[in-house]
């Protein structure tokens, strides 16, 4: 068991099979082709929103709180290794989560998008939920990213300017966590209120 669970990519394939089997599982037939392709790109949208904003929710509650109080000697751990590696699942899943929600959107009804980014009647809550989506994605790419690379040393930088970068990357990290809160109600809120 330790050698199956152990191996993240053979877990990841397991789980994934497992997705397969209950998707043809549970629905059949009765969704069709395109409704398989449909269900399966919406799923995998919320499984990319899910490590992303999971991800943005470790970088706010556990790691920017907790730096302070590691001993120096183990920081170079936490900067070198696992920084780099969650910013890259989180900035590729910003851009997946985006991406697929609009191919989502208009795979399930043509123009479905468009309304929503709109604001139109019926359409609204989705629309401000897909707005802070945008919003946040930009965020990740175009101000934490580059700040991050600066503050992290994966690209020099003199020590102020590492330092200037850090706190901008922190504060674009929580405006898009007070950004998330709405976000997800409106997502989720959608289906339910319209």
């Amino acid at each position: 068991m330790a050698k199956l669970l152990g191996n993240f990519h053979l877990a990841l394939g397991i789980g994934v099979l497992l997705l397969i089997g209950a998707m043809f599982g549970l629905h059949g037939d009765a969704i069709g082709q395109e409704g398989y392709w449909a269900q399966f790109l919406r799923y995998v949208h919320v499984f990319a929103g899910v490590l992303w904003i999971g991800l943005l929710y470790y970088f706010n509650f556990v790691q920017i709180p907790t730096m302070p109080s590691v001993p120096a000697e183990l920081k170079p751990a936490v900067s070198k290794y696992i920084a780099p590696a969650a910013l890259f699942w989180f900035r590729w899943a910003a851009l997946a989560t985006v991406v697929l929600g609009l191919l989502v959107a208009e795979l399930t009804q043509p123009g479905y998008a468009g309304k929503a980014l709109m604001l139109e009647e019926g359409y609204r809550t989705i629309g401000i939920g897909m707005w802070l989506g945008l919003i946040m994605a930009a965020n990740v790419w175009f101000v934490i990213w580059p700040n991050q690379k600066r503050a992290l040393g994966i690209v020099p930088a003199a020590d102020d300017a590492k330092a200037k970068s850090a706190s901008l990357a922190m504060m674009a990290s929580r405006t898009n966590l007070i950004l998330s809160i709405p976000m997800l109600y409106c997502m989720v809120g959608q289906t339910h209120i319209g």
